[in-house]
């Protein structure tokens, strides 16, 4: 009766213990980016859909604080992904055409990193983590469980919320991998390597001004009608 007595306190003290680790890493994670102004990485992006690789793209990624960041893709072709504080750009030289929404509305996958060029506080993001059943089998990594908080619009609709997990070396605190799975079954991971800190980044290369003639599609609009060209 003992034994089995003091088998059922440590279950009751396991979810109390992953929530206090997951804890220990999360402060790992925002103490080691927290201090860089700019940030630099190179990333592979990948995105899946029913267990299928879907499209995988790679390139480097800049953060600036307060609030901006740039994704540029090298491959396998060239685009823009713009959050310069106010609007969130998404540029398609391909397609000349260029979309904006307001930042702080924006549902793009790649927003929630905004984390890295804020205060850096990883509840802005998730509305809770803790340790991931599953770890990774690289033991040097941890991985941490999140539920994406969303934006306000999503949140006043209903929308259900994404969930997540975050990759972190476990000896540097720097972030490895994150995975973001939407309600409805996509998936999109994003790998980070050769990370910089406080490299030379100045506030021009997080403004974009659409060339001429680009189509520019307010977000807001993607339904309403014909994007505007610039003259």
């Amino acid at each position: 009766m003992k034994s089995a007595f003091a088998a059922l306190f440590l279950l009751a003290l396991l979810p109390a213990q992953a929530a206090e680790d997951s804890q220990i890493y999360i402060r790992q994670l925002e103490s080691t980016y927290r201090h860089a102004r700019t940030l630099e990485a190179k990333f592979l992006q990948e995105y899946s859909e029913s267990g299928r690789v879907t499209r995988t793209e790679a390139g480097i990624a800049y953060f600036r604080r307060p609030g901006k960041m740039r994704w540029e893709y090298a491959a396998p072709e060239n685009n823009l992904f713009v959050v310069d504080g106010k609007f969130a750009w998404f540029y398609v030289p391909a397609d000349r055409t260029a979309s904006r929404v307001a930042a702080r509305d924006s549902s793009d996958w790649r927003t929630p990193l905004a984390l890295l060029a804020g205060e850096m506080k990883v509840s802005r993001v998730c509305s809770r983590v803790n340790m991931a059943a599953e770890q990774p089998k690289d033991t040097t990594l941890v991985r941490i469980d999140c539920t994406v908080r969303g934006t306000e619009k999503e949140t006043k609709a209903g929308k259900p919320h994404d969930t997540a997990y975050f990759e972190i070396k476990k000896s540097s605190g720097e972030l490895q991998r994150v995975v973001v799975i939407g309600s409805g079954g996509v998936r999109m991971e994003m790998q980070f390597s050769n990370w910089k800190f406080d490299p030379p980044a100045g506030d021009e290369l997080f403004h974009f001004q659409p060339p001429k003639g680009v189509a520019i599609v307010d977000g807001d609009q993607l339904m309403a009608g014909p994007a505007q060209s610039l003259p």
